[in-house]
């Protein structure tokens, strides 16, 4: 019976030393017993990811507007805007949930991990973040070899930009997320990131907050030589009245590019990388 008991314990702990450890965005470390079979993803560029690392198969259900690729739009809808139905993700029975840091709400993440689910977290302020969270998902997913795949791609095709550009003048660059109220980014946003890939600069990058409200005047001090808005109107001269002294607007270098691309976190967001250097070049002739 002792030896039986031994047996049982020495294959416990051989289990336990075998579990997949890996830590979240959070410092949080999950563990799993095996590769996660049901997955759940909290945010659209998450399920995206799961597409990308290989573990698109898994995948049962997703939060609102996860549209890329296209079975993700199919799959049962489990949050909102940030807000978690909570029956709802649990009558799916995942072993693993994704979760976004700043887009979900934390007592909802705190929730579900007192009902036992695990919640993996995770933060992409740079486009280096999209591969590693690329290859994260696929190691939890067991799904490795087809995340290290995509992750190389997107590093090769963002380095190529990379070096495209790097010897180009550097610009002077306003990036509007939303024009009323007039809404930027500073530079630890993604789209600094992607800016700085196409040689430009980001004139607010030295914002205090992430996603700072900026005024007319502001506009006009920051001077800046080319402007990048989401479209929906922004980017006709029209929207820019009483702003002819900021040279972007003098010179009509106005670029609009779909914030579907551009205000992507997964590696769609190359797609729109691209189109914004492109913007940029077009700019500078």
């Amino acid at each position: 019976m002792t030896r039986l008991l031994a047996l049982a314990i020495a294959a416990v702990a051989a289990a336990t030393a075998h579990a997949l450890q890996l830590k979240d965005d959070r410092g949080v470390t999950v563990s799993l017993e095996r590769p996660a079979q049901r997955i759940v993803s909290l945010a659209p560029h998450l399920a995206e990811i799961a597409f990308a690392a290989g573990a698109g198969a898994r995948l049962g259900g997703v939060s609102s507007f996860s549209r890329h690729p296209a079975e993700a739009a199919q799959l049962p809808v489990v949050a909102s805007h940030g807000r978690v139905d909570i029956e709802r993700l649990i009558a799916l029975q995942p072993d693993l949930v994704l979760a976004w840091q700043s887009g979900n709400s934390p007592l909802q993440i705190d929730r579900l991990k007192r009902l036992g689910v695990r919640v993996f977290v995770t933060e992409v302020r740079a486009l280096a973040d999209i591969p590693r969270i690329v290859r994260l998902v696929g190691a939890l997913a067991g799904s490795e070899a087809v995340a290290e795949a995509s992750a190389r791609q997107f590093e090769n095709e963002i380095a190529n930009l990379r070096g495209r550009y790097a010897a180009q003048r550097r610009m002077a660059v306003f990036l509007e997320i939303w024009h009323r109220p007039t809404l930027t980014v500073n530079g630890a946003h993604l789209i600094s990131d992607a800016l700085r890939v196409c040689g430009g600069r980001n004139v607010f990058a030295t914002a205090k907050t992430l996603t700072p409200l900026v005024s007319r005047e502001e506009i006009l001090d920051a001077r800046p030589e080319v402007i990048v808005t989401a479209g929906f109107g922004s980017e006709a001269p029209q929207a820019w009245r009483g702003l002819d002294l900021v040279p972007a607007v003098r010179s009509r270098r106005i670029h609009a590019i779909d914030p579907d691309l551009l205000h992507g976190q997964g590696p769609r967001v190359v797609e729109g990388v691209r189109a914004l250097c492109e913007r940029l070049d077009l700019a500078r002739k």
